[in-house]
């Protein structure tokens, strides 16, 4: 974008034209004026001649006929006196055929008029003919070669009909000195008013611009920097960086449940809140810092020249200033915020890939419920190949590069199989097998992971119908993003997907992350106590790698706990895992649960599993995944009781 001096200079130079023109137009318009103004008073001057000094001359009878002596000794004398004292150049009378009788340097006699529409003839006919020339420079003209001069033709009566006509030539010097003072006033007068008007015009582009410029790097809504400007700043911070050996912090922060607010309380309160928190935002930065609402209910800030351990403190600061009450409408709101950092040149060198690393920090503190984090490469799943591979995954869906595996869970105490577990695997046409953990996180980013859930549970219990009667008391594990959690209507999707292939609910297993359960827990709450109110058992998987409050837990009508796999195997030397997996076991019995290892792998952890209690196992040591195919020939020869490694 220009600069602002430079859109000035423009536009002043812009308006300056029409100004100039409109100037030009008058001054032309001004020297029209005057010229004619000077014929008029040159017409009137011999008007005043002709009047008293031509007329009271001659006898009152036609001059078509001969002078007497006395008219031209008169016209003699008025023309010595009105020539000598310069006040005419030229005075010649007519008579009414346009033929000189009388003229003062003895000039004109013999000439005939060219047509009747000749100045002589008009004035002859009563008309008073005037205008602006030059001496004529004839040989028989006498006055200075080229003079301007006011050539005027009027009749001569004295009362009666038309008697002859004057013709007289007035010096315009004189008279453009006296109309030129006239108007000289005037031109001032109109040349300031231009002036001003340039100068009104100016001081408007200015106003114009400043608010442009300011419109066009601000947000209309909280006038905080806007997007452009944040990445003008951020790059500019960036390259002194780099220059100085400092380092730059790009910070997101998202307003948690903002969307909340609006379907409550109306936009225009959202609008309220969102100024609010833009100037706490703004209050509590550094002076050389940078805050800018980047859209909807997010912030971005700059923070320059900071040091690491500098960055932690003043978020928390940040987020305290936010999180403090606030009265929206009628209602003291608490609102809370969650914050995502990139730190330049650690995590990147320009600007697009800190906003992208922060804005991914700022999702990880969001659905870890910690309110603050910082972007960490190894959670990173968007390198370019794996962008490549979201591609590849929507068509896998279409052309059925995709299978589920399964692998049975078997009952500690008597060895019976009661579920399986049903885990996605893609065959790749090219890079062979790929395991979940290599495409699942990028499709939960993407938004593919709605898509390939309700694949997995369409394909699941349709195999479940195919396993047939045999199978009747066997249920069907199946996991459960954040994201498909965080939606309203995924109880309606799984209860149709149960609908369609003709399934009890309650053969149906849903298998929820402790992170996706605190990601939106009052969501999360609707949708669970909805599915488990139709027969659908939920499990929460993974417990003890969250942060899972306890009281929340125990709200939730959940029916399974599964140890993760991190605590199990390594059981029998490690003493510290072996007292988390104990508690969960009793903690799980105290809330009415079963319990289930996940991560089987030997005989020795079945025996301390068997010892703690543990309800369910699951692993190597009793299963491999397998295809649905092959499940029932495994099942036939699963011998109850007997926990035998399959390998």
């Amino acid at each position: 974008m220009p600069s602002p001096w430079r859109l000035f200079l423009t536009y002043a130079g812009a308006s300056l034209i029409p100004v100039a023109l409109l100037g030009l137009v008058l001054s032309t318009a001004l020297s029209a004026e005057a010229r004619d103004r000077g014929v008029r008073e040159g017409q009137a001057q011999a008007t005043l001649v002709a009047r008293t000094a031509v007329e009271p001359h001659l006898d009152g009878r036609p001059l078509t006929r001969p002078l007497s002596a006395g008219e031209l000794d008169g016209l003699r004398r008025l023309t010595d006196r009105v020539i000598g004292t310069g006040s005419a150049v030229r005075l010649r009378v007519r008579d009414t055929g346009g033929r000189v009788v009388f003229s003062d340097d003895g000039s004109g006699f013999g000439d005939e008029p060219e047509d009747t529409e000749d100045d002589a003839m008009r004035a002859a006919r009563g008309a008073t003919v005037a205008r602006l020339t030059r001496l004529n420079t004839d040989r028989n003209d006498t006055g200075p070669a080229g003079q301007r001069v006011v050539e005027v033709y009027l009749p001569i009566s004295t009362g009666g009909p038309v008697l002859g006509v004057l013709e007289v030539y007035l010096p315009y010097a004189p008279i453009a000195r006296d109309v030129s003072s006239g108007l000289r006033t005037l031109s001032v007068v109109l040349g300031a008013g231009l002036v001003t008007l340039w100068a009104i015009l100016a001081a408007i582009s200015a106003s114009t611009i400043r608010r442009m410029t300011h419109q066009a790097g601000h947000d209309a809504l909280t006038s905080l920097p806007n997007r452009a400007l944040f990445q003008r700043r951020a790059a500019a911070a960036i390259s002194a960086a780099r220059r100085d050996g400092g380092t730059v912090a790009v910070v997101l922060a998202d307003v948690d449940r903002f969307k909340e607010v609006n379907d409550t309380l109306g936009h225009r309160n959202g609008d309220a809140l969102l100024r609010e928190l833009g100037a706490r935002l703004a209050a509590a930065v550094r002076p050389d810092d940078t805050v800018a609402r980047l859209g909807g209910d997010e912030f971005g800030m700059v923070l320059p020249a900071v040091r690491e351990d500098e960055i932690p403190p003043l978020l928390d600061r940040m987020r305290a200033v936010l999180e403090a009450e606030i009265v929206v409408g009628t209602l003291p709101l608490s609102p809370e915020a969650s914050f995502g950092y990139a730190l330049a040149p650690a995590d990147g060198t320009d600007v697009d890939t800190l906003l992208r690393r922060a804005d991914m920090a700022m999702y990880l503190a969001k659905g870890s419920r910690s309110g603050t984090a910082r972007y960490d490469r190894r959670r990173d799943h968007f390198d370019p190949a794996q962008l490549a591979l979201v591609a590849e995954l929507r068509r896998a869906v279409e052309t059925g590069e995709l299978v589920l595996h399964y692998q049975p869970k078997a009952e500690l105490r008597t060895g019976r199989v009661g579920a399986v577990e049903a885990l996605l695997r893609w065959r790749h046409p090219e890079r062979g097998t790929v395991l979940p953990d290599a495409f699942l996180p990028v499709a939960e980013q993407t938004g593919l992971i709605d898509a390939l859930t309700r694949w997995v549970l369409a394909v699941a219990l349709a195999q479940v119908v195919e396993w047939g009667g045999a199978f009747d008391r066997l249920t069907m594990a199946v996991n459960v993003s954040a994201r498909n959690l965080a939606r309203p209507d995924f109880a309606d999707t799984v209860l149709t997907a149960l609908a369609t292939a003709g399934v009890s609910p309650g053969r149906l297993i849903l298998e929820i992350t402790e992170t996706a359960l605190m990601t939106d827990p009052e969501t999360a709450a609707d949708v669970l106590g909805r599915l488990s109110g139709a027969g659908v058992r939920i499990s929460v998987d993974d417990f003890g790698q969250g942060q899972t409050s306890l009281s929340y837990l125990a709200t939730l009508p959940l029916h399974e706990l599964k140890i993760d796999k991190s605590f199990v195997g390594d059981l029998p030397g490690n003493a510290a895992h072996a007292a988390i997996v104990r508690s969960v076991i009793d903690l799980g019995h105290n809330l009415g649960l079963q319990v289930v290892a996940e991560g089987v792998e030997t005989r020795e952890v079945t025996a301390l599993l068997t010892a703690a209690g543990c309800d369910i196992i699951q692993g190597y040591l009793l299963a491999r995944p397998m295809p649905g195919e092959d499940l029932p020939s495994w099942l036939d020869g699963h011998r109850s009781g007997a926990l035998a490694v399959d390998r």
